[in-house]
């Protein structure tokens, strides 16, 4: 989803034309938009905080940007994760949903996109196959990966794209590790994954792949079903025989979040990661000095530039948020990325500081849609930053270096990560 429905000025309530000498007021959400906060949203974020923190854009749609604010409607169930009700909203802006509301369809009732009950069952299931001691035992292999990617790149020549080379291979081996995707398979799951994130490009040919890739993941249930391993869909498969097991229905669709939702979020968490570093000598040196201070690192560098910038909700009772009333049926859109940067939070908040003390950031949300997957993607962003600063001493950024980020706002994307070695 993007911010592409909102207009670059804003539109007076319908009826009540505004006195002719008298400009419409300046919709700070529009701004979000702009070349300058493509490249640092963050001046953006702390304007819309100080002068309208829940902000109504020219379409309509709920900006919030204060941490209580955005912390509480996490919790807060009249804020609806639900895709029907979601497709709704969007359908009444009027923009074009057609991606939207296929790839919906086409997921169908999984936990990323129902309210309870439904979202509850699931999630337990899913919590009992992907437990902390499932993950923490992909360390190892997780650093075997990340070496052979450095290897790889280091072999190549001085310069290279981290991006390309290390945080975007990296998450993708790791999760067909979990799901015990075969080796000789891995090539195409990929092009898979590659074709996913083109929706908006050519629907067409992203649900051509979603189709291969879901009977694929069906010839995978199948042979679980028969020979059950030690990975993931095995585990998940287990669920079936339980009273409150998972359909079929719903074993593909939830096989089939877990395997792609993490991707991309976990890539752009290193390169994130790397480039704040980078930015931050001091910092980097810290770092290099005590290495035991990566896993809070990790939390820091989430928190000081967050990938996921905002998360969508939609209305489903009326609420007051801030002095402001959200009626139901309407979208809201809780930026994370900007209560990571607000000082009534954090002290200090554009300062990067790898020892940080009450690092309560929400870059992996909070309340019942807590993303499932952070602990795995904190666990990779561990070993890929800790040891590219170990291997690598003199790792900078690469010479005229151009940094473009991705246009979606909702998301913090680099495009690559030039850097020397």
């Amino acid at each position: 989803m993007n911010l592409t429905d909102t207009t670059d000025e804003a539109r007076p309530t319908a009826g009540l034309a505004p006195p002719h000498d008298l400009a419409p007021p300046h919709d700070l959400a529009a701004d979000l938009l702009t070349p300058e906060a493509r490249r640092d949203p963050y001046p953006c974020y702390a304007r819309m905080r100080r002068e309208s923190p829940v902000h109504r854009s020219a379409q309509g749609i709920w900006y919030l940007t204060r941490h209580a604010d955005v912390e509480a409607a996490l919790g807060d169930l009249r804020l609806s994760n639900d895709r029907d009700r979601m497709t709704r909203a969007y359908v009444g802006l009027g923009g074009d949903l057609k991606a939207i509301s296929r790839l919906t369809d086409r997921l169908g009732r999984v936990m990323t996109n129902t309210d309870p009950p439904d979202h509850a069952r699931l999630r337990k299931l899913a919590n009992r196959a992907f437990t902390a001691r499932r993950v923490e035992a992909l360390r190892d292999g997780v650093q075997r990966i990340v070496d052979h990617l450095i290897d790889e790149a280091v072999a190549a020549g001085p310069t290279m794209d981290l991006i390309e080379a290390v945080a975007a291979p990296l998450p993708m081996s790791v999760v067909c590790e979990l799901f015990g995707i075969p080796d000789e398979d891995r090539p195409r799951v990929k092009g898979w994954f590659r074709r996913f994130g083109r929706l908006g490009e050519d629907i067409d040919k992203s649900e051509a792949a979603i189709e291969q890739y879901e009977d694929y993941l069906s010839g995978l249930i199948r042979q679980r079903r028969r020979e059950p391993g030690d990975d993931l869909i095995s585990a998940l498969v287990a669920t079936q025989t339980q009273d409150d097991r998972l359909t079929d229905s719903e074993l593909l669709s939830t096989c089939f979040v877990l395997i792609t939702a993490g991707d991309e979020t976990t890539t752009h968490l290193i390169g994130n990661g790397v480039l704040a570093l980078l930015r931050h000598p001091d910092q980097l040196a810290r770092l290099r000095a005590d290495p035991e201070l990566i896993r809070g690192a990790v939390e820091e560098l989430a928190r000081y530039d967050t990938v996921t910038q905002a998360i969508v909700r939609v209305v489903a009772e009326d609420l007051d948020i801030g002095g402001r009333t959200l009626r139901e049926g309407e979208l809201a859109y809780l930026f994370l990325g900007a209560t990571n940067r607000d000082p009534e939070r954090f002290e200090d908040p554009d300062r990067l500081d790898l020892t940080r003390p009450g690092n309560r950031h929400l870059s992996f949300g909070h309340g019942p849609h807590f993303c499932l997957g952070g602990p795995l993607a904190k666990l990779q962003a561990e070993v890929a930053i800790g040891t590219l600063v170990r291997r690598l001493p003199e790792l900078r950024l690469a010479d005229g270096a151009a940094l473009d980020w991705r246009p979606n706002p909702l998301q913090r994307r680099l495009c690559a990560l030039p850097v020397t070695h």
